[in-house]
């Protein structure tokens, strides 16, 4: 597995969910299959079987968590070079075609909120946006065709 970048706040965010799988679901699921085998012959138990399912997928789940949080690393905000776009960067963009401005923060694929303005380091437009300065133009590929950025400023 790859290495991922986290926030130190996403890290704990994530960390969080393991120990809610780990503490609470997964006590919960050993319930749910306990109950359904004490209602007897297993082979015909549709509730026993969904149970099993859900203790596959959680455990699955668990496996992922846990593979993503040691393969993390943690960028530091403070260490954030502004000179350029790169993880982290809050970027002030505007779209050349229709002078349309937009404000993204470009994070690590975990933490991406497009809501909140936050989009995942792997999307097209961060692609697109890595590595510019201000002033420099970014074309970048979308479902919809190529569209044109103009870098107007870049932060943390």
């Amino acid at each position: 597995m790859s290495q991922t970048y986290v926030t130190k706040e996403g890290l704990k965010k994530l960390e969080e969910e393991l120990h809610q799988l780990k503490t609470k679901e997964r006590p919960s699921i050993s319930k749910q299959i306990a109950e359904a085998r004490d209602k007897g012959d297993l082979s015909e138990n549709a509730e026993y079987d969904a149970a099993k399912d859900a203790q596959g997928h959680l455990e699955l789940k668990i496996r992922k968590l846990e593979a993503v949080i040691s393969n993390s690393k943690v960028v530091d905000r403070s260490t954030i070079d502004t000179s350029k776009v790169s993880i982290l960067s809050k970027v002030k963009i505007k779209n050349t075609a229709n002078s349309k401005m937009m404000t993204y923060w470009i994070v690590p694929e975990t933490e991406a909120n497009f809501k909140e303005g936050k989009i995942s380091v792997d999307s097209p437009i961060a692609k697109g946006l890595l590595g510019k300065k201000v002033k420099d133009k970014a074309d970048v590929m979308v479902p919809a065709g190529k569209i044109t950025f103009e870098i107007i400023e870049i932060s943390v």
